[in-house]
């Protein structure tokens, strides 16, 4: 995690306290106290509930928040950061993560709000989507650092992303601004789980590029029995999985639909990021997620697109680059976000 000097617009944070990250997702919920350099303490982690009902998750987090509670840096927190997967509605605080269950317009920031001042913490708290919270992390630390104007994108089993725009994040009014998943890219497209069509998710995503490449006749030849690795380049065997990890293994194989299949998605995300950039002015694009790790597989077809789309004077030199903060993101972020969207001690609007 890069730990160079923060620059001038956040030096304003520099004399405050931590900040309470929680970043909240369909596998595990962590929890770090986040400090103005960057550095964490007090991690803790914990899975999140299978077949709990709201409560039972919720639970989880409150677990979470008591582990930070014991830190000796508990009493000098400043603020609180919640990241969750969505849908987010941050105009009411609630969330409804496609990947838990139990959470349908669940008030998860008055719950942990709750949680908090149980435990002596009467803090200002804010919640981001994941997508919005990557973005901060990203532009406090990462590969938007001295970007005025970004887009920055999760592109995994969904595609999201966030906008920073002025040296300011841009959530919008219910935290869901630069959500460039559903920007529909084909017209005639085939229907997107949102209601629309021809959307860049339902091309580019994880998911889509391994049901396209399927649907072309690709098949994970010499596939572990059990499914290969879901994280990579396939199972012990040597096999390769049925998902988009086993396609990007194939793609560098030289295998021609699963080539095909990431020029496709990298099309569709290349004529995304120009139409963004030309809205507002972009002048990076950082891409994470686990479809990224396929590294230039897809970025080279972005990159390559982007010249077909990216025509106009002050878009044609956009960078398309990889994020740099990983797994950190989500708690990196949470903090991020609380700093920029909360009035710091001071009443000061502030960065980290």
């Amino acid at each position: 995690m890069p730990s160079a000097p923060f620059s001038a617009p956040r030096a304003a944070a520099a004399a405050s306290g931590p900040t309470v990250a929680i970043d909240i997702g369909g596998t595990k919920i962590a929890g770090a106290l986040v400090h103005p350099d960057g550095t964490m303490t007090a991690t803790t982690r914990r899975p999140t509930p299978r077949g709990a009902d709201a409560d039972g998750v919720m639970a989880a987090v409150a677990e979470v928040v008591a582990d930070l509670s014991a830190s000796p840096l508990w009493a000098s927190a400043q603020r609180c950061g919640i990241g969750s997967a969505g849908p987010v509605d941050t105009s009411r605080g609630t969330v409804s993560p496609v990947n838990i269950g139990a959470w349908r317009d669940f008030p998860v920031q008055e719950r942990v709000v709750a949680e908090l001042a149980a435990r002596g913490a009467d803090l200002p708290t804010v919640l981001a989507g994941d997508g919005v919270a990557m973005t901060a992390a990203e532009h406090w630390l990462g590969a938007a650092r001295g970007h005025a104007n970004a887009l920055c994108m999760v592109v995994s089993t969904g595609v999201g992303g966030g906008l920073i725009l002025n040296n300011q994040l841009h959530p919008g009014p219910t935290g869901n601004a630069g959500h460039i998943g559903h920007i529909s890219v084909a017209f005639d497209g085939e229907p997107c789980a949102c209601g629309g069509h021809g959307c860049v998710e339902s091309i580019a995503s994880g998911t889509a590029i391994a049901r396209w490449a399927r649907e072309q006749g690709w098949t994970p030849s010499g596939a572990a029995a059990n499914g290969g690795g879901r994280n990579g380049a396939g199972g012990a065997s040597g096999g390769r999985d049925a998902t988009a990890a086993g396609v990007a293994v194939a793609a560098a194989e030289g295998d021609p639909i699963a080539l095909a299949a990431f020029d496709r998605a990298g099309r569709a995300l290349a004529a995304a990021i120009a139409a963004t950039a030309t809205l507002v002015e972009t002048d990076i694009a950082v891409i994470g997620g686990g479809v990224a790790a396929a590294g230039d597989t897809l970025f080279a077809p972005i990159r390559s697109h982007l010249a077909a789309y990216a025509t106009l004077s002050f878009v044609k030199d956009i960078q398309v680059v990889p994020a740099m903060l990983g797994t950190h993101a989500g708690l990196i972020g949470a903090a991020a976000a609380a700093s920029m969207l909360l009035p710091s001690p001071s009443s000061q609007p502030s960065a980290l």
